[in-house]
């Protein structure tokens, strides 16, 4: 459950830098203003704030693509170390059995 606070710690800061700077952008309803002109003008910043945002998605995607492949990176060299030190556990094992069975057999004979 507190897996994602890291996470949250991380994203917080680009969260708040994007609510901050997309908050001024659009235009408020004047008294003066008619509806026909600020109707407009709103949808050409919502629009600049859709792209804005399809962009910062985009470049997101990227960085957790890039995350996720280097994640996969280490996690094939671990799979790789176990292999190999599993390897060589059974190998010691072996030699253990291997010097088990000749000191017996030197301590039986003479």
């Amino acid at each position: 459950m507190a897996a994602f606070l890291p996470a949250l710690k991380v994203a917080l800061p680009y969260i708040t830098q994007i609510v901050t700077a997309t908050l001024p952008m659009f235009t408020a309803k004047s008294a003066e203003g008619k509806a026909d002109e600020v109707m407009p003008q709103q949808i050409r910043e919502l629009q600049a704030a859709v792209t804005q945002n399809a962009e910062s998605v985009k470049g997101l995607a990227l960085q957790l693509k890039e995350t996720i492949e280097g994640i996969d990176a280490a996690a094939l060299g671990l799979q790789r170390q176990i292999v190999l030190l599993k390897r060589l556990a059974v190998f010691s094992v072996l030699v253990a059995v291997v010097a088990v069975g000749v000191a017996v057999w030197v301590v039986t004979r003479g």
